[in-house]
C-alpha cells in the first residue's frame, strides 16, 4: 500500500492551492494529489469555451506541470471511500492510499432539479468542470439555433453573453425579479439588464421554466407565466450543490444543504481530515450566517489556511468567512460586487447607509478610453463599518472590487478610506480629486456626521 503525508482528493482550484500552500509550509512531506480527471478547467473561464476562446483547450489549468515544479505527486483516480480510523482511502482503479493528512477538494455539481419535466430530454444541458461534458455539449450545440440560458447569476450571465457572440438567439430566464439579483442591488443590475438587451439578448425577470416540451429532444419550453417559446438546446444555470457524498458515505459529518461541516481553519469533526472549496461549509463574513457561496477565490483562500495548518496551528490565520467577491465583464464594461448589498442587509436587520457616486475612470476625461465609473458603498449606519460594495465601470472594476472586499475584510470604516492614500494617472485611474470609492465613502461621511 502506498503511503503519504498528506493526501489531497480534488485537483481544482481548493485542491490544487492547498497541496502548493502546504507543500511550500511543509517542504519536508510528502504529498499526493489526486485529480478524477486529467485535465482541470479554469473554472472561472468555463462560459468564455462557448464565445471569446476559439479552443476548450485554452481554458486548461497546468496542474501537473505546477505538482511537477513543486515536487508534489499528481494522479489521475477517482477516490470511492474513505476509511478515517485506518487513515486509508481507496481508489475506483482499485488503488489504496494511506495518509496521515487527508484533504477533500470535491468540489460541487451542477443542479438538475427533478421536478423540471422534461430535463432529461436531449438537448437540455449544465455546466460542470468537465472537459469530456462540455466538448460534447459544444459539438452538439453547433447545429442550433434558439437557446434558453435558465438562470442568470454571473454563470448564466456569462454563458448568455458568449453564446450570443458566435450568433445564437438567446433568451435569458430568471424567476427573481432582476439578473444578478443576490449580487447586486437593482440600480447596478438594471444597467447591466440594459447592456444585455442593447447586445440582442432576451432577458425576462420575475418568471422561471416550468417544462421543457418535446418528444425526448428540447423543441419548446413553458414559463411558468404560462408563455411557451420555441427551443433548440435549454442551458440550467441554476446552481451547484455540494459534491461531498464521498465523505458522507465515509462517515465524515456534513450538514443539512450537504457542505461537509469544517471549523475555521478548514478542519472536519474527523480528526485529521480538511475540507476545502465548494463541499465545505461556508459563513457569511458579515451576518454570520452559513452561506451556499461557491467562488474559486474563496476555495484559495480556505485552501490557503488549510495548507499553512495541516500539521500544528503555530501559523493562527483563519478563515473568517466569505465576503462572496464576484466579478465579469460584458464587452469594455466591467462588473464587480464584495459582501452584501443594501437589499440583503435590510433583510438581515442591519440598519445600513449607502451612497452611490457616479464618474469617469480617467482623468480628463476626453481620453480615448475613458469609461464610466460607478462604486456604491454599504455601511453599518452607526458605527460606517464598510460590509458591502459594488462597481461598474472599465476592466479594472474587477480590481476595484477587491480593494472594497480587503476593505470588508479588515473592517475598515468609511473615515479609513478618507484618508486612504492612492496612486494614480490619468490613462490609468480616475481623478485624485474625484475619486469615486472616496467619494463615496465622503457621501456616507457626511449623512453620519448629520444624522447625529
Amino acid at each position: 500500500m502506498k503511503k503519504t503525508d498528506v493526501l489531497v482528493i480534488g485537483g481544482s482550484a481548493g485542491g490544487m492551492v492547498t497541496a502548493l500552500t502546504g507543500k511550500a509550509h511543509w517542504p519536508d512531506k510528502d504529498f499526493i494529489l489526486v485529480k478524477k480527471q486529467k485535465d482541470v478547467m479554469v473554472p472561472c473561464g468555463i462560459p468564455y469555451i462557448f464565445g471569446t476562446l476559439d479552443s476548450i483547450n485554452k481554458n486548461i489549468m497546468p496542474v501537473d506541470a505546477m505538482m511537477e515544479k513543486n515536487n508534489i505527486t499528481s494522479i489521475v483516480d477517482e477516490a470511492v471511500s474513505i476509511d478515517h480510523e485506518a487513515k486509508t482511502v481507496k481508489f475506483a482503479s482499485g488503488e489504496v492510499i494511506g495518509y496521515d493528512k487527508l484533504v477533500i477538494g470535491t468540489g460541487s455539481t451542477p443542479v438538475k432539479p427533478k421536478w423540471l419535466q422534461g430535463a432529461d430530454n436531449e438537448g437540455v444541458f449544465v455546466v460542470p468542470k468537465d472537459k469530456y461534458y462540455l466538448d460534447d455539449m459544444l459539438q452538439k450545440l453547433s447545429g442550433m439555433r434558439k437557446i434558453a440560458v435558465i438562470g442568470a447569476g454571473f454563470i448564466g450571465v456569462e454563458l448568455a453573453d458568449e453564446l450570443n457572440k458566435r450568433g445564437y438567439e438567446i433568451t435569458l430566464i430568471e424567476k427573481l425579479p432582476h439578473i444578478l439579483n443576490l449580487a447586486f442591488d437593482v440600480d447596478l443590475a438594471s444597467e447591466i439588464h440594459k447592456m444585455l438587451v442593447d447586445r440582442g439578448i432576451k432577458v425576462i425577470t420575475g418568471t422561471g421554466i416550468s417544462k421543457v416540451i418535446g418528444d425526448n429532444k428540447v423543441s419548446q419550453i413553458e414559463l411558468e407565466d404560462g408563455n411557451i417559446m420555441d427551443m433548440d438546446a435549454v442551458i440550467l444555470s441554476i446552481g451547484y450543490k455540494p459534491n461531498s457524498s464521498l465523505a458522507k458515505d465515509s462517515d465524515i459529518p456534513v450538514d443539512q444543504d450537504g457542505f461537509i461541516i469544517v471549523d475555521e481553519y478548514m478542519r472536519t469533526l474527523v480528526k485529521d481530515v480538511f475540507a476545502v472549496g465548494d463541499c465545505a461549509q461556508k459563513r457569511d463574513f458579515v451576518t454570520r450566517k452559513r452561506v451556499s457561496t461557491m467562488l474559486a477565490s474563496t476555495a484559495c483562500a480556505e485552501a490557503r489556511i488549510a495548507g499553512m495548518n495541516l500539521f500544528n496551528l503555530h501559523v493562527v490565520k483563519t478563515f473568517s468567512g466569505t465576503i462572496a467577491i464576484y466579478s465579469t465583464a460584458i464587452g469594455n464594461t466591467g462588473f464587480g460586487t464584495a459582501g452584501v448589498t443594501e437589499q440583503r442587509a435590510n433583510e438581515e436587520g442591519l440598519e445600513t447607509l449607502s451612497a452611490v457616486f457616479e464618474n469617469v475612470n480617467r482623468h480628463p476625461v476626453n481620453l480615448p478610453d475613458a469609461h464610466k465609473q460607478i462604486v456604491k458603498l454599504i455601511t453599518a449606519r452607526y458605527s460606517g463599518v464598510i460590509i458591502g460594495g459594488e462597481v461598474m465601470g472599465g476592466l479594472e472594476a474587477g480590481e476595484l472590487t477587491n480593494v472594497i472586499g480587503l476593505a470588508i475584510q479588515n473592517r475598515m470604516t468609511v473615515n479609513n478610506l478618507l484618508s486612504i492614500q492612492i496612486g494614480t494617472h490619468p490613462s490609468l485611474t480616475a481623478s485624485p480629486a474625484v475619486y469615486p470609492l472616496i467619494k463615496a465613502a465622503e457621501m456616507i461621511a457626511i449623512r453620519m456626521l448629520h444624522s447625529k
